[in-house]
């Protein structure tokens, strides 16, 4: 918890640097190499949260890892993690930079796990759907899961919409239940 609270109070000053240097889109574009060199290697994560190497030794490696690659204001965020002792919090930030930005541009993201691919008429018609019931531009990142047997479950932040075959069995056996108590 106390990571979450440390990543949001840098997503936060971050975002609001980048917005009044007018300089936010540069800043996404930092942010999702810094994402991609996270998600894409898991000695770079374990590097940065090595507490053996050595403060230097970490600024050196990322000066010459990203140097090419991101602005230099980018790269003072990272070098100011470091000295803070808070360069392993920087996955955390990265995501919590990116909540931040979909929230205040007025974009929510929803999950949607199917029994099966879907089609592109069905895909837009969810996103149709969670676009009126979000009353927010919608980002949908879709996926199979095997485990469903079918219909989709959706995530929006903590809300699950249960679609799946599962669920409507179940609340399928409710109503009958409930209707053979009556009786």
């Amino acid at each position: 918890m106390e990571g979450l609270r440390v990543a949001r109070r840098y997503a936060e000053a971050v975002l609001g640097m980048s917005e009044e240097m007018k300089q936010v889109d540069r800043l996404v574009s930092d942010m999702e190499v810094l994402r991609n060199a996270i998600k894409g290697s898991r000695e770079f994560v374990s590097f940065l949260k090595s507490p053996v190497i050595s403060r230097d030794k970490k600024r050196s490696v990322v000066a010459e890892l990203f140097r090419h690659k991101i602005d230099e204001s980018t790269l003072s965020f990272l070098d100011l993690l470091i000295e803070k002792n808070r360069e392993d919090v920087l996955p955390l930030i990265i995501d919590e930079f990116f909540r931040l930005r979909d929230e205040r541009m007025g974009v929510v993201t929803v999950d949607v796990r199917a029994a099966a691919e879907l089609t592109k008429e069905q895909q837009q018609a969810i996103e149709k759907r969670f676009e009126g019931m979000t009353r927010k531009s919608v980002r949908i990142a879709f996926s199979v899961d095997k485990q469903l047997k079918g219909g989709f479950v959706a995530r929006v932040g903590d809300t699950v919409f249960d679609g799946s075959l599962r669920r409507q069995l179940e609340l399928l056996r409710e109503r009958f239940v409930e209707e053979t108590a009556r009786n």
